[in-house]
């Protein structure tokens, strides 16, 4: 059963220009590459999109573009992440504003995370006060807290709004947990580990979210498509070249830089991060431009 949030999902990077503003052109040429490339969805304003180092007006621009660009033909999932629950209700608001349908939440951040319940109550208000779809976003480096398997439920049992999860923390069990509790539902359950995308995949998983899906599209397309029929031989030769593909991002300090690194070598967008990030440094550079190739090349082989 194909989901309306299924398959490959990246979180896509924001390009910038040298004033920090999103630039545009750069932006709407790589959605189309994206979209082209195959992949089934597209989740922006995210960690990898620097949502949170973006002016609240670049944030809402870079959204806003991303939906005119894809017009309907995929999923777009925007991040609303912000640190109360009132600051998040504005956000989806002016999201539906924009056209968007849906909506990704974390934890609060900056905040002493009580208790699991805090989260609970959290989605519970924003709920009340709106009416797109939500995705549950677990990331604990980023925001404090973890959101663990039986918490998601709970939440997941508020509304039908609530139309999956995306998990970034690498509790592998609790993933299974969930697949296995949302199996036969509209539920989606997203790996967001990108080394783990094939066993999640094949153990039930809807898909995955990775970084550097926008540099390798067909790849990662294929390599969802393997897995998600079954294909065990194809898998494990996809899950070597995802490993491969994966070590670019620990080619520099900045992970996000690496990323948007590779990205940037398909000529349509910058290399530049916002600061006061660590940009890529020259040396990083090269060994990111050889890996890049190799895994083209190793796709190529593949595919024979």
């Amino acid at each position: 059963m194909n989901k309306k949030y299924h398959g490959v999902i990246p979180p896509i990077i924001t390009p910038v220009d040298e004033n920090e503003k999103v630039d545009e052109k750069g932006f709407r040429d790589l959605v189309e590459y994206c979209i082209k490339g195959g992949l089934h969805g597209l989740f922006v304003a995210g960690t990898n999109g620097e949502t949170m180092s973006l002016t609240q007006t670049e944030r809402n621009r870079a959204i806003e573009i991303v939906l005119d660009q894809v017009g309907g033909r995929i999923p777009v999932m925007a991040g609303v992440m912000d640190s109360s629950t009132s600051r998040v209700v504005e956000n989806i608001r002016a999201l539906k504003a924009m056209g968007g349908t849906c909506a990704v939440v974390t934890p609060v951040f900056y905040d002493r995370h009580t208790s699991e319940m805090e989260t609970v109550r959290h989605f519970a208000g924003i709920l009340e006060k709106t009416d797109i779809d939500l995705m549950i976003y677990n990331i604990p480096p980023f925001v404090g807290t973890g959101i663990k398997a039986d918490t998601v439920i709970k939440i997941a049992d508020l509304d039908d709004r609530v139309v999956g999860y995306k998990d970034s923390s690498g509790a592998y069990t609790d993933l299974l947990k969930l697949i296995d509790h949302f199996e036969g539902t509209q539920f989606s359950v997203m790996e967001g580990i990108t080394p783990h995308a094939m066993s999640a995949v094949l153990m039930g998983a809807d898909g995955f979210v990775p970084a550097l899906a926008p540099a390798f599209p067909e790849m990662f397309a294929a390599a969802y498509d393997a897995a998600a029929s079954g294909n065990i031989a194809g898998a494990k030769k996809y899950n070597q070249l995802i490993r491969k593909s994966s070590s670019i991002l620990s080619m520099s300090v900045n992970g996000t830089a690496a990323a948007k690194y590779a990205i940037s070598l398909l000529g349509y967008t910058d290399k530049r991060v916002m600061m006061p990030q660590d940009p890529i440094l020259p040396e990083e550079e090269e060994k990111i431009r050889i890996c890049f190739d190799e895994v083209n090349k190793m796709f190529e082989e593949l595919k024979k």
